[in-house]
């Protein structure tokens, strides 16, 4: 007697592979890679604010002159971030499905406690950027900031940046998020290159120290800004008010 119903359909190997937990862990390590080049790059403009009004402002313009290529990385850079979010959030409900029950006793031994809560630590990031995006690049958060002009009628946005941070609920949520993506990158880092087979034993020492390392010098550029505001070395220029 014939089956009813329409025959399963197989996937491709394609699809199978795309499917699988090896390919998914190498999307995340490849986007997250990309992250941290973003970051690294993000950071040595943002670190102009110790250069002055007229090195941010005119790095602004510079951006802004790309036209729509900015567009087309802020769009590809947004794809790369929904991947590695999304990616990473399949692999941990996919790995909570393959073990639903908690063992009785955990061994913390070889998981610190950046690796097991890189789920958490990711999304607080999210939550970050999308508040970041709304105060600096937007203008919604603190709006009476974001049509500032300088002397010579550019966007003035070392200012912004300024009265932003002055705020010290700002600052204080920016340094959490530095403190949280230091946790984040310290463990990612260094298992990214686990996932794509560079760490043999000649070089783990290597691999393993990178990570912190590499971190620690992202997250304290970051943090130097907020700071910097706070201490009056990163000030208004004259004429600016709060």
């Amino acid at each position: 007697m014939a089956p009813s119903g329409p025959a399963p359909q197989k996937k491709s190997a394609l699809g199978e592979f795309f499917g699988s937990s090896i390919a998914q862990k190498y999307i995340v390590a490849i986007t997250g890679l990309l992250l941290v080049l973003f970051v690294i790059v993000h950071l040595v403009g943002n670190l102009q604010m110790f250069a002055g009004q007229d090195a941010v402002n005119q790095y602004a313009v510079m951006l802004r002159s790309m036209g729509p290529l900015l567009w087309v990385a802020r769009i590809g850079l947004i794809v790369i971030f929904v991947l590695h979010v999304s990616t990473a959030f399949r692999l941990y409900r996919r790995n909570r499905a393959a073990r639903p029950t908690a063992y009785v006793t955990q061994s913390t031994v070889q998981a610190s406690i950046a690796s097991r809560t890189m789920i958490f630590s990711g999304s607080f990031v999210f939550l970050y950027i999308i508040g970041h995006l709304l105060h600096l690049t937007f203008g919604l958060v603190l709006p009476e900031h974001a049509h500032l002009v300088d002397s010579m009628g550019r966007h003035d946005v070392y200012s912004m940046v300024v009265l932003g941070f002055q705020n010290k609920l700002v600052s204080f949520f920016y340094i959490a998020a530095m403190l949280v993506l230091w946790s984040h990158l310290r463990h990612g880092i260094s298992s990214m290159f686990q996932t794509v087979g560079v760490r043999c034993p000649r070089v783990a020492p290597f691999t393993d120290q990178l990570g912190p390392l590499l971190a620690t010098v992202i997250v304290v550029g970051y943090i130097a800004i907020p700071l910097g505001v706070l201490a009056g070395i990163i000030a208004l220029p004259p004429g600016v008010t709060p």
